[in-house]
């Protein structure tokens, strides 16, 4: 119980918890980006955090994603405050390891480079070739991204906020509107690019999804999208037009 005390004593353990209340599972990179902290004060706030179980990670890859554990800052509560409350308490905590989950993982093998596939996700032009619509944005930690018709209209049918961008490896956006974020309802789309052997893997994660309907559409959707993006890099061409409509791309 020290150990919490401690860790909850610094205004900026507080602030990297914030941060993870606000957006369960994040990385080192993210935790930074969101933050404005340097990585080096970043890593040693999240070991005392971690080393009082305030919170947890899970290995992805090369990189650690962290989770909230609200458990230890619970038992203060049970301890001090509202003993009567542990049926709710053991409700939400129910509900917090449910949404540790990700909503949707798809991953695929494409016989390319990391600079090809993170063209792929980030070029206009190929968006538009392999996806029907154009994704446009500089692609900055930020800054506004677009998913535009390509009937010259300039008209968006969704979009987002850049989250995290490492060129060429990892790209994180919210999914909804232009300039929607999490708080404003977005979901979270994550692209990992990954040399494999003579290929490359590309991994996509979709969180935050907000019910069983929008799980079924990108369970379709996002293997559409993404057989197209590996036929138009290994081939030169698209796959013929899906039969259904990929939500956000109607128009």
């Amino acid at each position: 119980m020290d150990r919490v005390f401690k860790a909850l004593a610094d205004p900026t353990r507080r602030r990297l918890l914030d941060s993870l209340r606000g957006r369960d599972g994040q990385t080192l990179g993210e935790l930074c980006a969101g933050l404005d902290m340097a990585r080096q004060s970043a890593t040693q706030h999240l070991g005392v955090l971690e080393e009082a179980n305030l919170i947890s990670t899970v290995r992805r890859g090369r990189e650690k994603v962290h989770y909230l554990n609200p458990v230890p800052i619970n038992e203060i509560r049970r301890r001090w405050i509202a003993a009567f409350d542990e049926p709710r308490l053991a409700v939400l905590e129910a509900i917090k390891e449910r949404a540790m989950v990700p909503d949707y993982v798809y991953v695929t093998y494409i016989r390319s480079t990391a600079e090809r596939v993170w063209a792929a996700l980030t070029d206009a032009d190929l968006t538009a070739a392999y996806w029907g619509h154009s994704n446009r944005s500089d692609w900055q930690p930020g800054s506004t991204w677009e998913h535009l018709r390509t009937d010259g209209s300039g008209i968006a049918d969704g979009g987002g906020v850049v989250v995290a961008s490492e060129p060429p490896r990892r790209l994180v956006i919210t999914f909804g509107m232009p300039g929607e974020r999490v708080a404003d309802g977005a979901s979270t789309v994550t692209f990992e690019v990954e040399p494999w052997q003579e290929i490359v893997r590309l991994t996509v994660t979709h969180t935050r999804l907000p019910s069983d309907e929008d799980r079924a559409a990108v369970s379709l959707g996002w293997p559409a999208v993404l057989a197209n993006l590996k036929s138009l890099l290994e081939t030169g061409e698209v796959l013929p037009q899906a039969p259904w409509e990929w939500p956000g791309t109607n128009g």
